[in-house]
């Protein structure tokens, strides 16, 4: 290896080449998948390689060649070529004269998740973003890729066509290759169908998972969803569930989506009701973002960030919909949609955060800050999946109360997906709220300064009230003063692990990551906490002594009102005709 000083990009001559892979795991235990790349046909000088740092759906730079190691390449006669290595996911290859290339390198994988790469004695998992070298330039040829199971009864799922019943698999080219994760092992395999197309659900891992309910709920929300949108675009799809210990996700593809859920996660009935509103929130996203994407994400750029202000709509208003699916699919009925919903407002509301990030720089600033919690992340920023979700909830009303139920957010999203998603054109953020605007029929950008590119509190209650609802904050203990910092007993230590914005505790001095001992002198744990604030009133002076980094310190703090710690959507009381007709629209 020498270093390089020039980037040259690759260019034919004559023909196009070839690209295919082969992924072998001849030792599963070592956590190491086995890639072998052969590119035949090539008529350049120079053949560069570049390996994604993310992948589409999640977004954050995750620099998957951090795990490549023992990289060579050879030519036809197996004799080593010269390469060189430009930047942490670039290398170049020397092949004057050569016409057949073999790359092989070694992807380690012990990272169980819906976005990186798993291998052990049980299964193998990959992502191609995170095991597969881009060509660049040549992007749009098709790809085949070949798998080597380490034993007979390890089989392959994927989304992508088989070529001929082997398992060699073909993608028409780089970005479809991204967007088919695949599964190697014994997973258990069921096959349905849905609206004449069929459909696949792979399950790795043992829980107490009921298969039959989870198919035929699956069924409801693929019903429902279709429905929407006016029909399902693809020909087979495939559900890829992972079961695991702790954890939880999902990552959708056109024709596919990664499922990871605990494994006891499914006899609670809010729990099974929570696993569905992933898969409903996932196979939404077929739609939502795989097709109709912001113009950031048109043309995706595999080697570093692609900002869009717009994650709101594609993961916030898918957020919307994968609570409000299943009670439109039957799965649950209406009183549990609007404790969920209620769930989902006590987040948003006691995230003070939302008062200082817009939900548009939530979305644009995803890259380095929703990934990348810290102690502050909770008073500094929003989720866009949350506000965004919030944000649809308001737009769903306002669409929904201006034309008596007859139109919604749902004409927005048939709209879009007639307008950029048929033709996977990307939308702009002026395009979008030009969509919205016409289905309401007025001029929302008010709304947008306020609640999308501001941090102004969103009025709740304005919205819900033409439906015969209203919000109301509920103080769990009238009588436990306002402190404004959590604990939680790590290792023996009483560990202060956020300390809120504006609190009396932060005003005060604390600091999360110190370590909390006594109050007035007497020795308190996360547990009894609550409990001994019982014994203050608001505007009491306490004394909170902690150690600092290490230092003993002993802190007045003047106790404070207490405040809302949940937040209900409830019925208000002899609501009118008008209301019960909206809400019925809306609802059932």
């Amino acid at each position: 290896m020498t270093k390089a000083t020039v980037v040259r990009p690759n260019k034919l001559s004559q023909t196009s080449p070839t690209i295919a892979y082969q992924v072998a795991m001849p030792q599963p235990e070592s956590h190491l998948f086995v890639v072998t790349l052969k590119v035949n046909n090539w008529q350049a000088s120079i053949l560069d390689l570049t390996m994604p740092v993310w992948t589409p759906g999640s977004y954050l730079v995750r620099e998957y060649s951090k795990h490549l190691q023992n990289f060579s390449a050879t030519n036809q006669n197996g004799k080593d070529l010269n390469w060189s290595k430009f930047s942490k996911n670039h290398w170049q290859i020397e092949t004057t004269g050569i016409n057949d290339i073999t790359v092989q390198y070694r992807i380690f994988a012990n990272e169980l998740s819906v976005r990186t790469n798993h291998l052990d004695a049980t299964h193998g998992y990959f992502n191609p973003a995170a095991l597969c070298f881009r060509v660049p330039g040549f992007e749009q040829m098709p790809i085949q890729i070949t798998i080597v199971p380490p034993k007979p009864d390890w089989q392959v799922i994927t989304p992508l066509p088989r070529v001929d019943g082997s398992n060699t698999f073909e993608a028409a080219d780089f970005d479809t290759l991204v967007d088919s994760p695949f599964e190697i092992g014994c997973h258990q395999l069921y096959e349905f169908e849905v609206l004449g197309k069929p459909h696949q659900l792979a399950i790795w891992g043992e829980g107490n998972f009921p298969v039959e309910s989870i198919i035929e709920d699956t069924k409801k929300v693929i019903e429902v969803e279709s429905e929407l949108f006016g029909g399902l675009p693809y020909e087979k799809y495939l559900f890829l569930l992972h079961l695991t210990s702790t954890g939880g996700g999902g990552l959708e593809h056109k024709n596919s989506c990664s499922l990871l859920y605990p494994r006891f996660g499914f006899r609670a009935l809010d729990k099974y009701n929570r696993f569905m509103q992933l898969v409903a929130h996932e196979f939404f996203h077929l739609w939502n973002v795989k097709r109709i994407r912001p113009k950031g994400l048109e043309v995706f750029n595999y080697d570093q960030e692609n900002y869009t202000p717009d994650l709101w709509f594609s993961e916030g208003t898918t957020s919307y919909y994968d609570l409000i699916i299943p009670k439109r699919a039957g799965i649950y009925d209406t009183k549990t949609y609007l404790e969920n919903l209620s769930k989902e407002i006590t987040r948003f509301q006691t995230t003070s955060g939302r008062l200082i990030q817009p939900l548009s720089e939530s979305s644009f600033d995803a890259w380095i800050k929703l990934y990348r919690p810290d102690a502050n992340s909770s008073n500094s920023q929003i989720s866009y999946y949350l506000k965004g979700e919030m944000v649809s909830l308001l737009l769903d009303l306002l669409i929904r109360a201006r034309h008596q139920n007859k139109r919604s957010l749902d004409h927005v999203m048939l709209i879009m997906w007639q307008k950029f998603g048929q033709a996977e054109v990307g939308f702009t953020p002026e395009e979008l709220r030009q969509v919205i605007e016409s289905v309401a029929e007025i001029n929302l950008s008010e709304f947008f300064n306020r609640y999308i590119d501001g941090t102004e509190e969103l009025p709740f209650n304005d919205y819900l009230e033409p439906f015969g609802l209203k919000l109301i904050g509920i103080t769990e203990d009238e009588f436990v003063p306002y402190l404004g910092m959590t604990v939680k007993t790590e290792n023996g230590r009483e560990l202060i692990k956020f300390v809120e914005a504006g609190s009396p505790a932060q005003i005060a001095g604390i600091d999360p990551n110190d370590e909390l001992l006594a109050i007035n002198g007497f020795k308190v744990t996360s547990e009894q906490l609550g409990d001994r604030l019982k014994d203050y009133r608001s505007g009491d002076t306490i004394h909170l002594t902690v150690f600092h980094q290490d230092q003993l310190r002993t802190l007045a703090v003047k106790l404070a009102d207490p405040k809302p710690s949940r937040y209900q959507v409830i019925f208000i009381e002899n609501s009118s005709e008008v209301q019960q007709q909206n809400f019925a629209g809306w609802l059932g």
